[in-house]
């Protein structure tokens, strides 16, 4: 069991996204009010590329625990920095396997679709901070640490204090890739 930390969204594209009291998740859309609501992709370089695919990007997650690990690398980190929608405490994102649901709060579900991957604006917001945001397993695999990135499964309110449950898919076990 986890719980949600904060809640944050933005209705324009910005790196950083303001926290607030509570979202409102959307099913198959997103998050209400949020830049990246939609069925198609909304993250500008996607859009580029082809704006037709779909928007497995609607909701961005990150652990709390990462903020910590990144302090004592000499950066500072609040909820809502890194451009996440909900920051939670207590679930191991980066395990998941795709596929698995965060049952959130009275009933809100999102699916956990892929890695975000760090980009140049994570260095535009703390020089030096993409570096930090990667790291290595023991089989020398890199692991993108900022974040995990869903679609809205089930909508409702989410809000500071919610519990998070956590249900893994049925079948093989995949492992998450960036999305």
């Amino acid at each position: 069991m986890g719980n949600v930390t904060a809640v944050s969204l933005s209705s324009r594209h910005s790196f950083s996204k303001a926290n607030v009291p509570s979202i409102l998740l959307v099913a198959v859309l997103g998050i209400e009010g949020d830049v990246h609501m939609g069925v198609t992709v909304k993250h500008r370089s996607r859009v580029a590329k082809d704006p037709n695919v779909p928007n497995l990007r609607q909701v961005h997650l990150i652990h709390e625990e990462l903020f910590a690990e990144m302090d004592a690398k000499g950066f500072t980190i609040a909820p809502g920095e890194m451009g996440e929608n909900i920051t939670i405490t207590g679930v191991d994102l980066l395990s998941l396997p795709q596929g698995a649901r965060l049952h959130i709060g009275a009933g809100a579900i999102v699916e956990v679709t892929g890695l975000r991957n760090p980009c140049g604006q994570i260095d535009n917001f703390q020089s030096g901070l993409m570096k930090a945001m990667l790291g290595r397993d023991e089989d020398g695999s890199i692991v993108r640490k900022s974040g995990v990135m869903s679609i809205v499964i089930a909508g409702g309110d989410v809000r500071p204090g919610d519990a998070i449950r956590v249900e893994m898919p049925a079948g093989e076990l995949r492992r998450l890739e960036v999305v």
